[in-house]
Order: structure tokens, then sequence, then C-alpha cells
């Protein structure tokens, strides 16, 4: 039986959306054609995937002694968190809320058999 390895970010300032579009690149790849992908990838929530793969595979080599080489994203989600409603006043006083929107995202590893 294979052996998952899980690494979670939480509360990314970059909005689920975003994230997505990035996390379907990545999706069912070998751990270091996805981090290579990731590394020359033009959007802002290429990097904190990266080291969230990064870490997810530096973990499994130390703590379960798995080869990166083997290993491959089994499956990376992403969720909404938390919204912040930041204030901002538009015309004649008016309250106008520039929603802040942030996301957890969850990436497993395995090994391949």
């Amino acid at each position: 039986m294979a052996q998952d390895v899980t690494a979670k970010l939480s509360n990314s300032g970059v909005s689920a959306q975003k994230v997505r579009l990035v996390i379907n690149l990545v999706r069912g790849m070998p751990v270091n054609e996805a981090l290579n992908i990731l590394k020359f990838t033009n959007k802002i929530s290429a990097e904190p995937i990266y080291k969230l793969i990064a870490s997810a595979a530096a973990n499994a080599e130390e703590n379960f002694g798995l080869d990166r080489n083997e290993m491959y994203v089994h499956s990376i989600f992403c969720d909404e968190a938390a919204t912040r409603r930041w204030r901002y006043f538009g015309a004649r006083g008016r309250f106008k809320p520039v929603l802040r929107r942030s996301s957890h995202v969850t990436v497993v590893l395995r090994e391949r058999e």
C-alpha cells in the first residue's frame, strides 16, 4: 500500500479562484516536474504552492524515508478561507466594501508503485 504525505497551507492571501488556476497545472504530475513548472509560472499563487509541494516532499524524505523521484502529486485542492471586508467609502460617503479573499490549499503526495 502506498504512503500518503499531506501538507496544508492555511490562510493564503490569494483567492481560491486564482489558486485553482495554478494547482490545475500540477495535479497528477511527478514532484520534480511539478516544481519545475511552478518555478516558471507567472502567477502570484505559484510561489506559495511551490513552497508547499517542496515542503511536503522534504517531509516525505525526512520523516518517511521516501524517494522524491518516485513521488507524484496524488491530489491537490483549494478551499475558500475567511473573507475580510475592508472599508472603502465611495461617492457621497457611501460604504463600498472591498472583499479580501483568502484560501486554504492541501496537497497529498504519494509514491508510485
